[in-house]
């Protein structure tokens, strides 16, 4: 065989297959063109039904805000009229809240008073607990010195014992 021929023969084995393989993907890829073709159709046709029902639901919707609309601007009206009657309520209670302020006015300036005389009473309360304290302080001066005077006789008597063993001791 030639070189053309071996070359030739080579070409067909590898590339042949391959143009098979190419030529099946084709046409796989046509049927799901054909497919999604028909897809997009049915979506045409389910998006402008759609669109019928949102012009209805639009025409619907329009209807009800209209009629919302009726009910706020009644609604508004009680609110007015509401408003006026707060209003009146209001001046009411402003008057009743001055008097009432008034009358705390006058509650604090007798517990101010009345607090004035109990500092008064708590600091001679004070002054006594002050002198009990110092008496107490000398009292408790007088059992120390009687505890340390206790203290010291029992550390004298031991230290005379220790003495006296140690003279006899010292006299053997």
């Amino acid at each position: 065989m030639s070189t053309k021929d071996v070359i030739i023969a080579a070409v067909k084995e590898l590339i042949l297959p391959e143009f098979e393989i190419i030529r099946r993907e084709i046409e796989d890829l046509k049927a799901r063109f054909e497919l999604t073709n028909k897809r997009l159709d049915d979506i045409n046709l389910h998006l402008a039904d759609q669109s019928r029902r949102i012009d209805s639901v639009r025409d619907e919707l329009i209807g009800m805000i209209n009629e919302t609309n009726k009910r706020i601007d009644e609604t508004n009206k009680r609110i007015d009229e509401t408003n006026k009657r707060v209003d009146s309520v209001r001046d009411e209670l402003i008057g009743m809240i001055t008097e009432t302020n008034k009358r705390i006015d006058e509650t604090n300036k007798r517990i101010e008073t009345l607090k004035d005389e109990l500092v008064g009473i708590i600091m001679e309360t004070n002054n006594r607990i002050d002198r009990t304290n110092q008496r107490l302080d000398r009292l408790y001066e007088v059992v120390v010195r009687r505890d340390e005077h206790y203290g010291l006789e029992q550390r004298l008597t031991r230290l005379e014992e220790e003495v006296r063993q140690l003279k006899a001791r010292f006299a053997t």
